[in-house]
């Protein structure tokens, strides 16, 4: 299957350097060597020295992801961790890269893709990129599609779920399934919003995805597509205004640091997606695949868990940081992005659409 993001040349180059990206302020693909069927790789950096699993095991998968070593992503791999060394009788562990270690989202899914690195927990951010077969998970990205997160878990761990993650056949990935990333909220450090009239003109950073960009637009905002480790430095620099995340990202990522108002929109229901190498998976045995679904699902459900207990706690954690929070007028904010729902530019599938209206009921 032809990619679209597909960055071979540079992959390799990066990978001949043998440089290893180190904290939220990293975005390059530093290091996707594949440490699948070895217990001998060590960690490039202090965060990701202490998510090595046994030293014991014989077969290490080497999984990254962008948040940071006691954020929700990072806490849900550590309890797949342990299970996978469980249930495979210590024959099978994670080795767990936070913070960007391995890259950018988008770089680390071509690298899994290409069986440079074995596995990545992702937003679903960069998926509809990725290959003309993915193109209408653009749909999960729509404004205020889901209400709920119980809503969001009736979809994603139903059949509609299963078949987009079934999309991902033949094109060098195999989607395990939906984790949580959650609902997404603003943040700024110019003034308190309410209203999406308060957006005007604001520089707000997304997600590398078309339809966050144009939710931003129809919002009144100007959207900045930007990967998650250039995040602080464009805040701090003033390059923008606010971006916008999930609580328990804000606050394990310490953005509330350089953002001082956070309006709770609850615009997008984010999922993330476990993903593994598909001809690394396809080699297992029938016990080995066994162990690993079996701990990828109890991760999946910790993970949810970890995400809504931080949420549910970060609001007090930062209001006493003195961050001051803002509840809106939903109502206010789903009419003026309903234009993102007819946007043929954005390839929105309908009948998808549909489906999903018909499983929640809206």
């Amino acid at each position: 299957m032809k990619l679209k993001r597909v960055t071979a040349v540079l992959l390799a180059g990066v990978m001949a350097m043998g440089l290893v990206a180190c904290g939220s302020g990293s975005d390059t693909a530093a290091d996707t060597t594949t440490s699948t069927s070895t217990a001998t790789d060590t960690a490039d950096d202090s965060e990701s020295s202490d998510l090595l699993g046994s030293a014991d095991a014989t077969i290490h998968l080497k999984v990254g992801t962008t948040t940071a070593p006691d954020g929700h992503y990072v806490l849900g791999l550590v309890e797949m961790q342990k299970k996978l060394e469980e249930y495979s009788n210590g024959e099978m562990t994670l080795d767990i890269y936070p913070n960007s270690a391995l890259g950018g989202e988008s770089d680390m899914m071509d690298a899994v893709s290409m069986g440079t690195q074995d596995m990545v927990l992702s937003s679903t951010g960069p998926i509809p990129d990725f290959s003309s077969a993915t193109d209408n998970w653009a749909t999960l990205d729509l404004p205020y599609l889901f209400e709920t997160a119980e809503d969001a878990y009736k979809v994603l761990d139903g059949e509609i779920g299963q078949s987009l993650l079934d999309e991902f056949q033949g094109s060098g990935i195999k989607a395990i399934g939906f984790w949580e990333n959650g609902f997404r909220e603003l943040t700024n450090n110019t003034k308190e919003v309410a209203t999406p009239a308060d957006l005007a003109g604001m520089k707000i950073r997304t997600m590398e995805n078309a339809v966050h960009m144009a939710t931003y637009t129809a919002l009144g905002a100007t959207p900045t597509a930007m990967a998650w480790g250039e995040i602080f430095s464009a805040l701090q620099q003033g390059t923008v205004d606010g971006q916008e995340n999930p609580l328990a990202i804000i606050l394990t990522a310490k953005v509330y640091e350089v953002q001082k108002y956070i309006t709770m929109i609850d615009l997008f229901y984010s999922p993330c997606v476990l993903m593994i190498n598909e001809d690394i998976y396809n080699n297992f045995t029938d016990e080995q695949k066994e162990a690993f679904d079996k701990a990828a699902e109890d991760g999946k459900v910790a993970e949810r868990q970890i995400s809504q207990e931080l949420a549910s706690s970060a609001r007090a954690t930062m209001e006493a940081e003195g961050v001051v929070f803002t509840d809106v007028n939903k109502d206010e904010w789903v009419a003026a992005v309903q234009s993102v729902y007819d946007d043929a530019s954005l390839k929105i599938d309908q009948d998808l659409l549909a489906k999903i209206k018909a499983e929640t009921g809206k």
